[in-house]
């Protein structure tokens, strides 16, 4: 009975956690297209029949509970349907919609012909009731190296995503313990992303010290040596390709 209480709580779980991703991305959505408007949070919620208050929670990614009708008239309210943010927005439908597949084909394209063997959405710790997977672990046993590489879409939490980095390399260290591991943060080069990254420019010097440049002929040339420290490099849009982040000056 325990186990049985303990898988029905499982999907439970991952909803709670998929709630909340979706309400971080349509509180981003909304508030990208407000702006887009030039409207002030109080014209937008006054057009949606909700407070400036509510409207604002909302865009800071708590709207989780409010109901379809609230959120469709706020979308609205900015010139557009809900469903934009939760189906058409590239990475509304994470792992599974197609720009993140196309992102994890590239990724395994690209290092094939640097002698990589890539595994996508490698399992890591399965014995835990929540089981987690790296995006795509791309494995040189020549040189005894493991890249643990994640992809983000969208960075609607920042500090999440490069924790999450860490987490996953320090699982895999534990494991393979004859190896070198390292993470790689690949970004697709959203305009919003690629401000993101530029608000946070000092911080991701630091926690990704390694050049994305020897990094990426790390991925593509297989007498290259893999960095020893996380790196971060960006993916483009169209899933066409890795290219180079430029550090801050």
């Amino acid at each position: 009975m325990a186990q049985r209480r303990r898988r029905a709580g499982a999907p439970r779980i991952a909803g709670r956690d998929r709630s909340r991703y979706l309400a971080k991305r349509l509180g981003i959505g909304l508030g990208d297209s407000r702006k887009a408007l030039t409207l002030t949070q109080d014209e937008a919620s006054a057009r949606a029949g909700v407070s400036q208050a509510y409207w604002s929670a909302i865009e800071r990614g708590r709207g989780g509970t409010a109901t379809l009708e609230t959120l469709a008239a706020c979308a609205a309210a900015v010139q557009t349907q809900l469903a934009a943010f939760l189906e058409a927005t590239p990475g509304a439908d994470l792992p599974r919609d197609i720009a993140h597949l196309r992102g994890q084909a590239t990724i395994v394209r690209e290092s094939a012909t640097g002698g990589w063997t890539a595994k996508v959405e490698a399992g890591i710790d399965p014995m835990a009731q929540r089981s987690r997977s790296i995006d795509v672990e791309l494995e040189r046993v020549t040189r005894h190296e493991i890249a643990v590489v994640e992809l983000v879409d969208l960075l609607a939490d920042a500090g999440q995503d490069m924790r999450g980095l860490a987490d996953k390399v320090a699982a895999v260290r534990r494991d393979r313990p004859d190896y070198r591991v390292a993470g790689l943060l690949a970004v697709r080069a959203t305009h919003r992303n690629r401000a993101v990254i530029a608000e946070l420019a000092p911080l991701i010097d630091a926690r990704f010290p390694a050049s994305s440049g020897v990094w990426l002929r790390a991925l593509h040339e297989p007498s290259a040596v893999m960095p020893v420290d996380d790196g971060l490099v960006w993916a483009r849009v169209d899933g066409s390709g890795l290219f180079p982040r430029h550090r801050s000056r």
